[in-house]
């Protein structure tokens, strides 16, 4: 089916037909994958469209410029505006944003002097890695790739280039049949989905990878964390091996644009009992809630659309 593609996107300073939205092939980022990124989802909500946590993620994308020295020519205000501007110019009420940062046409070579373009668009998205998957949950499996090594790349900036690994990840999956791929480190440990973080469930508490396990700190990760602790669920943050997969008593993985996917089996073995538990199903119940008015954004979390 083809991509049903929104009217318009924001682009260096205004808003503009999607189709208009062109750079030169030339582009730094083109060649190089000298680019940063963001994911964020904006929710129809009781109290009507809001952002989740606009400001946190946006300021993560001057903080990944910054990791990669990429001057970055508007304000973080300028940017939370630009979302702001792409929804209500789509018409959208609830919308996947991607703010992108990228070095543009200038001097060639990796060092090279470019100027930063930077884009903003917004579309409707509904679950990540397919219909129904919050509800029944995936199968996974661990995949041949591995993380990148410490003091390779920063694991730490959402960069463009990162992807690379991610998308080996993510098509060895789908080619073998799964729904999602899980990496290791170049230790052999744990490290985190294609592009989620992971929460492993033992006893009553969540266990996660630490961020020097090669894995972005995701933001959705940090809500999960922030969520269980204050509804009184030990979480946990420590060096994992493999096999703990297959041990484990329930298994998801969150991000922005997986939210909370329950992994109801890895490289063909169950997770407990082979169905989305019930602590994952709490963890569900607290993210979404947010969203509909049940659990309290004590947290000032949720930014409104027409602020």
């Amino acid at each position: 089916m083809a991509m049903q593609y929104p009217e318009f996107i924001w682009q260096n300073g205004r808003i503009k037909p999607w189709a208009e939205a062109t750079t030169h092939v030339m582009s730094h980022a083109l060649h190089y994958g000298s680019s940063v990124f963001e994911g964020i989802r904006c929710y129809d909500t009781p109290s009507g469209p809001q952002i989740f946590r606009l400001t946190d993620h946006n300021r993560r994308l001057f903080q990944s410029a910054k990791i990669y020295d990429m001057a970055m020519p508007y304000t973080l205000a300028e940017i939370n505006a630009a979302c702001r501007e792409v929804i209500r110019a789509n018409k959208l009420r609830k919308a996947y944003l991607r703010p992108l940062a990228y070095r543009g046409l200038g001097g060639f070579g990796l060092s090279a002097e470019t100027p930063t373009d930077v884009t903003v668009a917004s579309w409707e998205m509904g679950p990540y890695l397919g219909p129904d998957v919050l509800e029944r949950g995936i199968d996974a499996c661990v995949s041949s790739w591995q993380r990148f090594a410490p003091n390779t790349i920063p694991a730490g900036a959402k960069a463009g280039g990162n992807y690379l690994s991610g998308q080996l990840i993510a098509r060895e999956a789908r080619r073998l049949g799964f729904g999602e791929g899980i990496a290791l480190a170049s230790t052999g440990l744990l490290s985190e989905g294609a592009g989620e973080n992971l929460f492993l469930v033992f006893d009553g508490a969540l266990h996660t990878t630490p961020v020097a396990s090669a894995i972005l700190n995701g933001i959705t990760r940090h809500s999960v964390i922030t969520l269980a602790r204050d509804n009184g669920i030990a979480v946990v943050e420590r060096d994992l091996p493999r096999e703990y997969l297959y041990l484990c008593d329930e298994l998801f993985m969150v991000g922005t644009a997986a939210e909370i996917t329950p992994i109801r089996s890895v490289d063909g073995k169950p997770v407990g009992d082979g169905k989305p538990g019930a602590l994952t199903g709490r963890i569900q119940e607290l993210f979404f809630g947010l969203f509909q008015g049940k659990t309290p954004d004590k947290y000032g979390w949720l930014e409104p659309l027409d602020a």
